[in-house]
C-alpha cells in the first residue's frame, strides 16, 4: 500500500444522519479540495480553521459544508488532513468521495489514517491500538484504560524497561567484542538484579490482563441456584426492567437468558439459568447440563439461595457440587424479606462472599453490586494505572519473559556472555513489538484492519 498517494473516506457510521464527516489525509489533500470547493481559497487559510463554503461538480451545487483544515505536521496523521461536513445522505457522501477519487485520490483503507498516524511518529503502535480500544469502549473502565494507553502510559512503562536493558545488552555485546581478552564490563551481580526487577514488573503487568480482558469484553456472570431460589427475580432487580418470566413454578426457566448492565463503569453480562435440581423430563436436565457448562466457562458466579429453604450444610454441599472453575463465587441469599430469624450472620458462618438480599424488594442490592464490582475490577477503579487489555500485548510480555527467564538461569549458572546475549536481544525485540520499535508488515497489517475504515 502506497502511503505517500492522497486518501479520502467516510469517517462517520454511514447511513441516513443529520451530518457526516468526510475525511482525506496526504500531501495532495488540501489542493484537491480547492478544486471542488467555493469559498475561501483552503490552501492559503492557517492551519486548525473551519470554512463555510459549496461543494460542485461542473457549476452543480452538491451540498453547503463546513471545512476544517489540518496542516502537516500538526495533525492527527502527521499530513495535510481535510475534513468536510455534509448532511448526512448516502447520495451526497458517495458523490463527494467519488468526486475527490476522480481527482486522483484512493479510498482508504481500514485503519489507514491511524497507520499513517503511527508510521509518521504521531503515535507509537500500542498507542495506535489504543485509538481503536476508545472508539469500541463502551464502559467508564474500559475508556480510562483506552485512554491510558491512548496518552502513553503503557508506552513508557515498556520503553522504561527496555532502557534499562539496552544498557546492559550494550555491556554484554562490548564484551563479545573482546572475547579473546576474556574480560567483563557487565556487572553480573547487577544484570541478575536488574532480570528479576524486570520479571517483577512483567509479571504485574501480565497479571493485570484477566481484569484487562473483563474491562474490554465485560464480565461473564451466571446467575445459579435451585429452582425457585430467585435467580430470575434477581436478574430482573439488577437489569431494573421484567427481562425474565418470574413464576411460583419450580423450573420455569428452561434456557439461558443473556442480558448486559453497567454497575460503577463495568459491563457485567448477566446470565440466567436453569434450576439446578434433578431433572423431571428430558428438556430440563439439558436446561441443567446447560447451566453446569455456563458455570465452568464462567468469571463471576452468582449463586442464589432461598434462606428459608437452606440450611448451612445444605447450601455448603450444594456448593461442592458446583463445577471448579475459576469463577469468584457470590454467595447470594435472597428472600431475607419472608425471613423472621434476625441472625443470619450467625446461621451461615465462616461462607465466603455471602450477601444477604431480597430481589423482590430491592434489598441490599447496592451491597450486591459493589461486591461484584470489588470482586473483578477494583484496581480498575484506579485511574492511571496500567491495565494490560490487547492479547498481542499479553503474547509480547509473555516472550520477553520467558527470555529474561532463559537470561536468568544462564546468570546462575555463570555461563559466558556469549550465551545469553541472544536472550537479551530476544527480551527486546518481544518488548520493542509492542511499542512498533520492531514490527513488520504482516503485524502492520493485523492490526489495522481490525479498524473502522474511516480511523
Amino acid at each position: 500500500m502506497d502511503h505517500q498517494d492522497t486518501i479520502v473516506a467516510l469517517s462517520t457510521p454511514p447511513g441516513i444522519s443529520a451530518l457526516a464527516v468526510i475525511r482525506l489525509s496526504g500531501k495532495e489533500s488540501i489542493t484537491l479540495a480547492d478544486k471542488i470547493f467555493k469559498g475561501k481559497k483552503l490552501s492559503d487559510q492557517p492551519s486548525h480553521t473551519l470554512h463555510f463554503g459549496k461543494i460542485t461538480e461542473d457549476d452543480t451545487v452538491i451540498d453547503e459544508v463546513v471545512i476544517g483544515i489540518f496542516k502537516a505536521p500538526h495533525s492527527y496523521t502527521g499530513e495535510h488532513i481535510v475534513e468536510i461536513s455534509t448532511h448526512g445522505s448516502s447520495f451526497i457522501v458517495q458523490k463527494i468521495i467519488r468526486l475527490f477519487i476522480d481527482l486522483g485520490a484512493r479510498a482508504a483503507g481500514a485503519g489507514e489514517f491511524t497507520q499513517r498516524a503511527f508510521l509518521n511518529g504521531k503515535f507509537d503502535l500500542s498507542q495506535a491500538e489504543a485509538v481503536a480500544d476508545l472508539i469500541a469502549a463502551d464502559s467508564d473502565s474500559a475508556h480510562r484504560a483506552a485512554m491510558n494507553h491512548m496518552r502513553g502510559g503503557f508506552s513508557a512503562e515498556i520503553k522504561k524497561l527496555r532502557e534499562e536493558l539496552i544498557h546492559f545488552a550494550s555491556l554484554i555485546e562490548l564484551e563479545l567484542d573482546f572475547a579473546e581478552e576474556n574480560v567483563q564490563f557487565a556487572n553480573r551481580n547487577e544484570l541478575t538484579g536488574l532480570i528479576l526487577s524486570l520479571r517483577d514488573h512483567l509479571l504485574h503487568l501480565k497479571s493485570s490482563f484477566r481484569l484487562g480482558n473483563v474491562i474490554r469484553h465485560g464480565v461473564t456472570t451466571v446467575i445459579a441456584g435451585r429452582p425457585n431460589a430467585g435467580k430470575s427475580t434477581l436478574l430482573n432487580a439488577l437489569l431494573n426492567e421484567e427481562r425474565a418470566i418470574v413464576s411460583e413454578i419450580p423450573g420455569t426457566t428452561r434456557d439461558a437468558i443473556e442480558e448486559v448492565v453497567n454497575i460503577d463503569g463495568v459491563l457485567f453480562r448477566l446470565i440466567d439459568t436453569a434450576g439446578i435440581r434433578e431433572a423431571t423430563d428430558v428438556i430440563e436436565k439439558l436446561g441443567v447440563e446447560k447451566t453446569m457448562e455456563k458455570i465452568s466457562q464462567s468469571t463471576v458466579l452468582l449463586y442464589v439461595f432461598d434462606v428459608n429453604e437452606m440450611d448451612r450444610e445444605e447450601l455448603l454441599n450444594e456448593l461442592s457440587k458446583l463445577p471448579q472453575g475459576k469463577a469468584a463465587v457470590v454467595v447470594t441469599g435472597n428472600k431475607i424479606d419472608a425471613q423472621r430469624n434476625n441472625n443470619l450472620e450467625n446461621q451461615y458462618l465462616n461462607i465466603e462472599n455471602l450477601i444477604f438480599v431480597s430481589a423482590k424488594q430491592k434489598i441490599h442490592l447496592d451491597f450486591l453490586r459493589k461486591k461484584l464490582v470489588s470482586l473483578v475490577a477494583g484496581d480498575a477503579q484506579a485511574g492511571d494505572k496500567t491495565i494490560v487489555t490487547n492479547v498481542r500485548h499479553y503474547e509480547a510480555l509473555s516472550k520477553a519473559d520467558q527470555a529474561l527467564e532463559d537470561v536468568f538461569h544462564s546468570l546462575q549458572s555463570d555461563a559466558s556472555g556469549e550465551l545469553f546475549a541472544a536472550d537479551i536481544r530476544r527480551a527486546l525485540n518481544a518488548l520493542g513489538e509492542i511499542t512498533g520499535e520492531v514490527t513488520t508488515e504482516d503485524i502492520l497489517g493485523s492490526i489495522f484492519s481490525k479498524f473502522c475504515i474511516g480511523k
